[in-house]
């Protein structure tokens, strides 16, 4: 099974187990990230649009870093113009832990399961 999901105006293909670099998230190393599903595939067929709005791929953050310097050079003929600059872009480090719709949360069960006073 493996999902496309969106992040930074990026799309990026992904199964259980892969580590990938998305845009620099504001989460701290072995904290849990959750992304938005726009495709799943398995072997039932291919799901998208509102088939997949509940659906949510589940990340454990690696790393955060920078990527290898670019250098950016703009030159323009016969003028003596030069301009030299170099550029690192910042990424974190995920490695996908499940793919799916997430877990009914436990508080919203425990509300439903205690019986409320009846007001007298």
């Amino acid at each position: 099974m493996y999902a496309i999901f969106e992040n930074g105006s990026k799309q990026y293909k992904v199964c259980v187990g892969d580590l990938i670099k998305v845009e620099k998230l504001n989460a701290e190393v072995g904290a849990t990230v959750q992304f938005p599903v726009v495709l799943t595939a398995d072997e039932k067929g291919i799901q998208v649009g509102k088939e997949v709005d509940k659906v949510k791929v589940s990340c454990e953050v690696v790393s955060h870093g920078k990527e290898k310097k670019i250098i950016v050079f703009k030159y323009k003929a016969k003028k003596n113009e030069r301009k030299k600059q170099g550029h690192r872009q910042p990424y974190t480090q995920v490695k996908v832990t499940a793919i799916g719709a997430p877990a009914a949360k436990k508080a919203a069960t425990k509300k439903a399961e205690q019986p409320q006073a009846v007001a007298e």
